[in-house]
């Protein structure tokens, strides 16, 4: 793999991630950003995310640009914010078609964010690519739903000749860099707030941060790879399984449960969230990368956040 990787929207969690992990295999990486002062790694442009500008000739000669661009959903759904979450995600995409477009020598590969979320809530069989999307009013996802199907279609209207276009349908990352869901799920564990909500039975989906880069290097290397990968563990874990392992690995013994109507009322303040991020049984497994081949470093839950606590080394983590 050679050439320049242009991260949009790469100022976040998953950018630093991505930032790091290639600039670490002696890659140039470009950060677009609305407002980062710096990455490590990388060297950040400005952009607005919508409209062109001096930003697009960092496209021309690169060899992969990957699309994270997109307001947090890590909010309340109110009018306000639901715009925000949808244009964000819209006007990236539409914009990045048009710069692709205008290039010479467009990147080969454009590897663009989406999310496991667009599968049904299910305490059922795991999804694969080929899995059921859809809402389902239990797991008050339809808005989530909304966005993630109008994600894709945005890329799938923005066809540029010779530019293979993949939709990364990701589970929950979890890495060390700051601003992920790992840091939060260990704060609530030391504060003894680590066990089980909502009755601890919906699935979680997930996938150790350095399994997702390596995931995206594994796309790029295959020459004709188009269309939906999911990115996501072999293993998916409950809830109660999620803050078991995690309390185990912070040396926790024990951690208060919390029932759902807390979890409603702690979504209004002081949280400021949607509970759909906690109550919705993800069930999804990477059945494409696994049919090619790709082995997981971290495929089990409780030896990634061992590894992620730096008490095991990868190949424990393998065997845990």
């Amino acid at each position: 793999m050679a050439g320049r990787v242009v991260i949009a929207g790469g100022s976040g969690f998953l950018g630093r991630t991505l930032a790091g992990w290639y600039a670490g295999q002696g890659r140039e990486v470009v950060v677009l950003s609305r407002g980062a002062g710096s990455v490590r790694g990388a060297r950040v442009v400005g952009w607005d995310g919508k409209t062109l500008g001096p930003w697009v000739r960092e496209l021309e000669g690169s060899g992969v640009l990957v699309n994270l661009a997109g307001r947090s959903v890590n909010c309340r759904y109110h009018a306000r914010n639901r715009k925000s979450i949808m244009n964000s995600r819209l006007h990236s995409v539409r914009v990045l078609g048009a710069a692709l477009r205008a290039c010479d020598s467009p990147p080969a590969l454009w590897l663009q964010s989406s999310t496991a979320t667009i599968y049904k809530h299910t305490y059922g069989p795991a999804w694969g690519e080929s899995g059921e999307t859809g809402a389902t009013a239990e797991a008050k996802d339809a808005f989530s739903i909304e966005v993630a199907r109008a994600w894709e279609a945005a890329l799938d209207a923005e066809e540029v000749p010779g530019v293979r276009r993949v939709k990364l349908r990701t589970a929950i990352v979890f890495g060390r860099e700051p601003g992920g869901v790992y840091s939060v799920v260990r704060r609530l564990v030391r504060f003894g707030l680590g066990g089980a909500m909502a009755g601890g039975k919906q699935w979680v989906s997930w996938i150790h941060a350095e399994d997702f880069c390596r995931a995206l290097d594994w796309i790029e290397m295959i020459s004709d790879a188009e269309g939906v990968y999911n990115l996501a563990s072999p293993n998916p874990v409950t809830n109660s399984e999620q803050m078991t392992a995690t309390r185990a690995a912070l040396g926790m013994p024990i951690g208060l449960t919390a029932a759902r109507w807390m979890l409603e009322l702690g979504a209004v303040f002081p949280m400021r969230t949607e509970t759909e991020l906690i109550i919705k049984s993800r069930r999804v497994v990477a059945e494409r990368l696994l049919d090619e081949g790709f082995i997981f470093r971290y495929p089990e839950f409780r030896g990634a956040m061992m590894q992620l606590e730096g008490k095991v080394s990868c190949d424990e983590a393998q065997s845990a």
